[in-house]
């Protein structure tokens, strides 16, 4: 009954939103609740809530900081160079421009964190995408593929997991699947093209003069910000070397993710902005951002919280193993690969993880199968978690770029869907996985 009941919870959660009937936010937290009540948890809601929140308060306080600080970055126009020397190589062709954005979200990606990636990646490329009028819609969806692609990385998160649930390193895991990876990377440098082709067709290719290139990138630029007199080119190296320790302590974890992002953004706001008038001012005008971005993480750490503390996540990933005939069984790598992808959008990572993989990695090992297999398989649906209403990040790409969530749903899905599915043909063709 429990894992019926999560099933349909989610479904109706999934139909709401799609069909615009309830924001996410509002979805996020109406849905569980009523579907706690209906399951007889009434008394222990507030609990299973508040359970929830505290998981992800981490995950909202980095969020908030982070939106603060490349908020504070974008002022003072650290990317302002990076975005002349995008404008002067693209020479006003959307084709290169999409094709431009996916290798700066590939790189910037390297981090393994969702926030930075799209933080940046938009921050740099907006202002192109309104001049030549490309559909901003797929500003949304490059970085979603690039990230889904590179969040494979060890120390992005799904690799970490599946190494430490499954006692395992990262020769056992991550080094086999790099040739993947990359193939994953070439099929979203492949959607880029024809994306690019299409707004090519649609819009043309401006032409802009080599001298007025620097000068139309300046200006863009400028028509970001409230004034000129926010920029601040002689800090610019500082706030060069800030960010990228920033990003070196976000991938040795020098210190918790929150602490690095609260520590940055209080130095580059003292450095940027020394008087307090000025302070309150950036703070202020990053303020509607981020209380809709974090909001929705919240309300996220509540849909989970019930979902876990009920045990309907247990139940259902119970129910989903006992649905493998026994006749399946030694294809259980590529089983695993393939309902990786809907795993990974309808729960946490750590839901999956922690308590799903291990009893696959069980199962398989009843066949003969190595644990590294099932390791590897789990972690060639992350292209679709980057789309998970779970994944909090993405509510901040969304808010950035503009656009509808569900909308960006149906958009980017089945190129998601098609990063998986090349990556898996890859780890079979590779040996990664055994069929």
């Amino acid at each position: 009954m429990l894992a019926l009941l999560g099933f349909l919870m989610v479904a109706v959660f999934m139909y709401l939103i799609m069909s615009r009937r309830l924001s996410a936010l509002v979805a996020l937290i109406v849905v569980p609740v009523v579907f706690a009540l209906i399951s007889g948890f009434g008394t222990e809601i507030g609990d299973m809530m508040l359970a929830g929140i505290k998981k992800i308060a981490p995950t909202g306080i980095m969020l908030l900081f982070a939106i603060l600080y490349f908020g504070v970055m974008m002022d003072a126009g650290l990317f302002d160079p990076l975005i002349k020397k995008i404008v002067k190589m693209v020479k006003g062709d959307p084709l290169k421009v999409i094709v431009g954005t996916a290798i700066l979200a590939t790189l910037v990606a390297l981090d393994g964190d969702g926030t930075t990636t799209y933080m940046i990646t938009v921050t740099a490329m907006l202002p192109l995408y309104r001049k030549l009028g490309i559909r901003p819609m797929i500003l949304a969806v490059m970085p979603m593929l690039a990230l889904g692609v590179m969040n494979m990385t060890p120390w992005g998160g799904p690799t970490a997991r599946v190494m430490s649930v499954l006692h395992m390193d990262v020769s056992d895991i991550f080094v086999p699947v790099i040739p993947v990876m990359i193939g994953g990377i070439a099929w979203v440098m492949i959607v880029a093209c024809i994306l690019g082709k299409q707004e090519r067709k649609r819009l043309g290719i401006m032409e802009i003069p080599d001298e007025d290139l620097q000068s139309l990138a300046g200006q863009e630029v400028a028509a970001t910000d409230e004034t000129a007199a926010l920029k601040r080119p002689r800090l610019i190296w500082f706030n060069l070397l800030l960010t990228a320790a920033l990003m070196v302590g976000l991938i040795t974890s020098f210190l918790p993710l929150p602490t690095m992002f609260m520590l940055a953004f209080a130095i580059a706001l003292f450095i940027n902005y020394p008087k307090m008038q000025d302070q309150k001012e950036r703070i202020a005008a990053h303020a509607a951002n981020a209380l809709a971005t974090v909001s929705m993480v919240f309300a996220a750490g509540i849909f989970t919280g019930i979902l876990t503390e009920t045990k309907m996540i247990d139940a259902m990933a119970s129910t989903l193993v006992s649905w493998i005939p026994d006749s399946l069984g030694s294809h259980m790598p590529l089983l695993v690969a393939l309902t990786s992808m809907p795993f990974t959008y309808f729960m946490s990572n750590d839901a999956y993880y922690f308590g799903i993989v291990p009893i696959l990695a069980n199962a398989a090992a009843a066949y003969g199968i190595d644990p590294a297999e099932i390791g590897r398989a789990s972690i060639l649906g992350q292209p679709l978690h980057v789309l998970s209403p779970l994944f909090a990040a993405q509510y901040l790409l969304i808010g950035m770029v503009g656009v509808d969530y569900a909308e960006t749903q149906k958009f980017i899905l089945k190129w998601a869907f098609g990063t998986s599915i090349v990556m898996i043909a890859l780890a079979l063709l590779t040996g990664v996985i055994s069929f």
